[in-house]
């Protein structure tokens, strides 16, 4: 994305290897920005996982139902929960799924992101208008490259992985 990031609030989410910080884009995705803030606020990314990585593609983080090290955590459940609230309504956009770019997870329904994102390692165009874009990296990529890898034959399933230590929003 060479054009200039549209204006929002930023997310900053503490790692084992050092802070990041996304720019959120407010006027693309208006109701996913609004539910990433909402759960931030709650403290509900707090302890959760990078519960699937894989190399040269992403890192999804999100699960608040299962994900969280510290509070009813399942690995073999992990990756199929959400919030306590409703899904959101796609909010699809021409922005491309460069690498750092924010996309909201979901399953096959494409009314059915809730709590799940990810973040691009890599460039992954397939995925363009097919999944909301919600924000991108603007400061510690590094540290997002260096989130434990997954398992490539089980879909990025990852062992004893590393989690979001504590989020905050920046208005």
């Amino acid at each position: 994305m060479t054009k200039k990031l549209p204006k929002g609030p930023t997310l900053h989410l503490n790692l084992k290897y050092g802070k990041v910080v996304c720019r959120l884009f407010q006027e693309i995705a208006p109701n996913h920005v609004k539910r990433i803030i909402e759960l931030v606020e709650e403290k509900s990314y707090d302890n959760v996982v990078f519960h699937r990585v894989i190399d040269g593609f992403m890192a999804q983080t999100g699960d608040v139902q299962y994900g969280n090290k510290l509070k009813k955590f399942s690995k073999d459940h992990c990756g199929m929960g959400g919030s306590s609230k409703l899904n959101l309504n796609q909010e699809f956009s021409d922005i491309p799924f460069d690498a750092g770019v924010l996309g909201m997870a979901r399953s096959q329904d494409l009314n059915s992101a809730n709590s799940q994102f990810f973040i691009m390692l890599d460039e992954g165009h397939f995925l363009n208008n097919n999944y909301t874009v919600f924000g991108k990296v603007t400061r510690g990529m590094k540290n997002v490259h260096k989130i434990k890898k997954g398992d490539a034959n089980l879909n990025g399933s990852v062992d004893d992985p590393d989690e979001i230590i504590s989020a905050h929003i920046k208005f």
